[in-house]
């Protein structure tokens, strides 16, 4: 379905699989888990599977359960730690209570859901992430509803995805949604942080993300925390570049969304862009965080933006960090504008070696040679939403 055809009222015409994610901000309270939401939610989601859409829900609660656990158990006071270790800690107690509520609330309706913990590393090898899809995909073949979470025991700062929308856009390729429905404490999109502006105005329709400044209408993306609406955003992009539309809806009270998704009222409805990417790009774009930077000459620049070609070292000018070949890393201007991210053949000490070379310089310089290209088109997406 292109954009110019998508509305809230044919929305579901060519969707048959839906990633739904869900944060703390709606399932817990200050006192933990809320089984009304819990519930409420499981009635809606069985709804949609029994309407026959595939239905992957990427949930958090794991360390508000935990903690929750805990001081029903111990009255520890010290169960709010914020720290690593100690969310860790909260989530190893909490999955198991998460995981049980949920199987209750969808055995009401004859679902039966599956656990599926990640973490960056399991999707960071080519071969892992498709082992996660082939997975999924026979779960969602046997008519089970999966429940992905990150796997905040074993992660550490450097493998977090950081937070669940950005998990989410990441469940979208592996599992190729049509739809991604991201449930806020906010009822949708505001044209400025509304905590802030009390004036501020929903906007119903978002066509073009790509062409947004959302740090600046979440005040910063430093500001906002994690799972705030910069988060969101950002993930409304990605799902974007995929060609799959977003619904970010509120979650809170009674919300629903079998309603919504027909055409109803609330929320915002963010379009795909008319240039999809593929799914394998999308994976090497944000499957890791960039380890560095490739700066490029006004000619190099303007010939990956306006015919699409790879990067020579001929139109390197400088290079930021320390990598390795096979390395994520930026690629810049002369200004230091991000124009997208690669997936570099070369080292940085390499390239700091062949900058500014001719192709034909190179093998007198670093020896026999892994390509031309400093970074194959092939492994590039520009404009990415870092």
């Amino acid at each position: 379905m292109t954009k110019s055809r998508i509305t809230r009222d044919t929305l579901l015409d060519n969707v048959r699989r839906v990633v739904v994610k869900v944060g703390s901000a709606v399932l817990a309270t200050r006192d933990g888990l809320n089984g009304a939401a819990i519930n409420r939610l499981a009635d809606q989601l069985a709804a949609l599977s029994d309407r026959g859409l595939d239905v992957v829900l990427v949930s958090s609660g794991a360390v508000a359960a935990g903690r929750q656990r805990i001081f029903e158990r111990t009255r520890k006071k010290h169960r709010n730690g914020k720290d690593m270790v100690s969310r860790q800690a909260a989530s190893a107690v909490g999955q198991g209570r998460l995981m049980h509520d949920y199987d209750e609330a969808f055995a009401r309706h004859g679902k039966v859901t599956a656990q599926v913990l990640l973490t960056r590393s399991g999707l960071k090898l080519r071969d892992r992430f498709l082992n996660a899809r082939n997975t999924l995909e026979r779960l969602l073949e046997w008519g089970v509803i999966p429940i992905i979470n990150e796997n905040d025991t074993v992660s550490t700062r450097e493998l977090e995805f950081g937070d669940n929308d950005t998990l989410a856009a990441m469940c979208l390729g592996l599992v190729g949604a049509d739809l991604f429905v991201n449930l806020t404490s906010a009822d949708g999109v505001f044209d400025r942080n509304p905590d802030g502006n009390p004036d501020a105005k929903p906007i119903p329709l978002i066509e073009d993300i790509a062409g947004m400044d959302i740090e600046a209408m979440c005040d910063g993306k430093t500001n906002v925390g994690t799972g705030g609406m910069y988060s969101k955003l950002r993930a409304a992009r990605r799902a974007a570049q995929l060609g799959v539309p977003t619904l970010i809806v509120t979650g809170k009270g009674e919300f629903d969304i079998p309603a919504v998704v027909d055409g109803g009222p609330g929320g915002t409805l963010i379009l795909p862009d008319d240039r999809v990417v593929s799914s394998k790009k999308f994976w090497l774009a944000y499957h890791d965080d960039p380890s560095g930077a490739i700066l490029v000459d006004g000619g190099a620049a303007n010939a990956l933006l306006t015919k699409g070609t790879s990067l020579l070292p001929i139109g390197i000018t400088g290079v930021e960090g320390c990598f390795e070949r096979g390395a994520l890393i930026f690629i810049k201007n002369a200004d230091g504008d991000e124009l997208g991210v690669g997936q570099t053949n070369y080292s940085a000490d390499e390239l700091c070696r062949i900058k500014g070379k001719r192709t034909d310089e190179l093998a007198a310089i670093i020896g026999p040679l892994v390509s031309d290209e400093a970074v194959h088109r092939d492994n590039m997406l520009l404009d990415a939403a870092i």
